[in-house]
């Protein structure tokens, strides 16, 4: 792969709290690196903890970054801020981009129980409905190590390929390694808004968390 080509990679971090608290706000960063590991742009989102509107909030990512010569997306993860599904086929028709969810760790749980354990009712429904359209997920080992994948709009060739191309050392693509590090950097910056809100009269408290599922 030419050494220009463009991911955006898109990981999110909230606190644990959030989850607890419901209705809680997880940061979204999405960082655009090309594939001699150049970062060339960032952006940041929020989501609902719980929710269902991630794919909506990377949407807004894509389009306020406006990067035509962005090539792929690529995710950490399907199920972001405790369970608020993306939806692949939907992101890949409102980019236009083929899309990538990169996984680290096989499951302990398959997501369908984990959804019918934290879910109930209508909410479990749409997420069941949602995990349905999802792809199957394939392993790739890689740098000795292994990460799992869905893909909607390539071939698993080209999947696999990029994310090959986007990860010289470890596991990790470069991409959603710097995307997870602005992500948590910026829920620090918002928990930090958040605990002085009082004495600076601000009204942040939008706040954020931790590695996608």
């Amino acid at each position: 792969m030419k050494s220009g080509v463009r991911a955006l990679g898109v990981a999110e971090s909230y606190p644990g709290t959030a989850r607890a608290e419901g209705g809680g706000r997880s940061t979204l960063a999405g960082a655009v690196v090309r594939a001699d590991r150049v970062v060339d742009g960032l952006a940041f989102e929020t989501c609902t903890v719980g929710g269902l509107d991630a794919t909506d909030a990377v949407v807004r990512l894509w389009t306020d970054l406006d990067r035509p010569d962005v090539r792929y997306l690529l995710l950490a993860g399907v199920a972001p801020a405790w369970y608020n599904l993306l939806d692949l086929e939907s992101l890949h028709e409102r980019t236009d981009r083929p899309i990538v969810a990169v996984t680290f760790e096989p499951s302990d749980e398959p997501l369908e129980e984990a959804l019918t354990r934290a879910f109930s009712g209508r909410a479990l429904e749409r997420r069941l409905e949602r995990f349905d359209r999802l792809p199957p997920r394939s392993r790739l080992p890689i740098n000795d190590e292994a990460v799992f994948l869905r893909w909607v709009g390539c071939e698993p060739s080209e999947a696999r390929d990029v994310v090959r191309a986007f990860t010289p050392e470890g596991g990790r693509p470069e991409p959603l390694r710097i995307a997870r590090m602005a992500a948590r950097a910026g829920r620090a910056l918002r928990e930090d808004e958040f605990e002085g809100g009082d004495e600076a009269e601000t009204a942040g408290g939008d706040r954020g968390g931790d590695e996608p599922v």
